[in-house]
């Protein structure tokens, strides 16, 4: 682990340990009341739920990769239960600027309200998915631990669950039996078997632990920024990519403005996937001569990846080595899995979204 790294690790403990989280709602306690908006343009509040004969509230997020496994399970869990009288709203508590890139390395996307509507959109969810980031109010009175945390409340609105959904995280190894559980013992009339559980994921990014967050730009910009030669067969082993890690490979130059306007979407993708099994390489088509221009820029934007400069003038010997798919106009940009294998690849300026998603779903979303 580089030393920045370990410095970043230790002011997430820090701050981690001196705020208080707030503390979760016992069974038995009335659901506090809300007033909070759907990523469908409406205004929702505990009365929107009325009709419920048993309402869960679940607090989740976009960039966690716990909540993420437990996607397809709240919406079966929603499908499975609507004809019963049983809602389930899913709430986002997190201060979206509370996380770090390097806190985003199984997602796509953050937590803000826009995203969490992209989201919704990309799973089809079949729940309404609030936003509490902006205040915190609703929240800071449920008390949720961690995302997912699932809070079951009878027809009066007395919680009677609190906890996980189930006791397996790897998707399709349950299928929420604890939540199951209490909300057909409520349908049943009966005691909820277990009211409590504990929970397991992301911590709550409360607003008041966004410091560390703000710290870490600073730590990054301290990081080294190199650039060395790379010839011919050197480059062909790289594009063999003899590794574990999925290699993403961008042709950039000094005197390509797209190129220099897109190198800082690479360095968040960095700062996001770098630990896990991916590699952000770059690869100037400089001419070797203005290997310091290259790295003045590279130092500038604060590209601390493997950066490389072609050691040759002869721009058809890189292009021929590098892709013969490729026509030679830049950026460009190649997706190479271990083993060598191009996934993707795109001549012009990328879409970042697009990019992320393609990274993300090749490396995975959840452990």
């Amino acid at each position: 682990m580089k030393m920045a790294q370990i410095v970043l690790f230790l002011l997430v403990w820090v701050n981690c340990c001196l705020a208080e989280d707030p503390k979760t709602l016992d069974i038995g306690a009335t659901a506090p009341d809300f007033s909070l908006p759907g990523i469908d343009g409406k205004t929702y509040t505990l009365k929107s739920f009325g009709s419920a004969n048993v309402l869960v509230i679940v607090f989740t997020c976009n960039h966690c990769p716990t909540a993420q496994a437990y996607e397809d399970r709240l919406k079966t869990l929603t499908a499975d239960y609507k004809s019963k009288g049983v809602t389930v709203v899913a709430v986002s508590p997190n201060y979206p600027q509370a996380v770090s890139l390097d806190e985003m390395g199984y997602t796509d996307i953050g937590d803000s309200f826009a995203e969490m509507k992209q989201r919704a959109k990309d799973k089809g969810y079949n729940f309404q998915y609030l936003f509490d980031g902006e205040t915190e109010k609703m929240s800071r009175l449920y008390g949720p631990i961690a995302t997912p945390h699932a809070f079951v409340f009878d027809k009066q609105r007395k919680l009677q669950y609190t906890g996980r959904l189930d006791a397996s995280e790897k998707p399709g190894s349950a299928n929420s039996e604890d939540i199951r559980a209490a909300i057909d013992a409520l349908l049943a009339s009966k005691p909820v078997p277990v009211a409590t559980t504990k929970t397991f994921g992301c911590s709550i990014k409360w607003m008041d632990k966004s410091d560390w967050a703000k710290k870490a730009p600073l730590v990054w910009a301290k990081e080294p920024v190199s650039l060395a030669l790379i010839d011919e067969d050197s480059l062909k082993i790289l594009l063999k990519n003899d590794s574990d890690k999925v290699r993403l490979v961008n042709v950039w130059a000094t005197w390509c403005g797209p190129c220099v306007t897109e190198l800082p979407e690479f360095v968040n993708m960095n700062r996001m996937y770098r630990n896990r099994e991916f590699e952000f390489i770059t690869l100037s088509a400089d001419v070797p001569d203005k290997k310091d221009k290259a790295l003045a820029t590279l130092k500038r934007l604060q590209v601390s990846s493997k950066n490389y400069l072609f050691n040759s003038t002869d721009k058809y010997k890189l292009i021929e080595t590098l892709d013969p798919k490729w026509q030679g106009a830049l950026p460009y940009t190649l997706l190479i899995e271990p083993g060598g294998k191009v996934i993707y690849r795109h001549q012009g300026s990328i879409d970042p979204a697009e990019m992320k998603k393609k990274i993300v779903e090749k490396i995975g979303r959840y452990f």
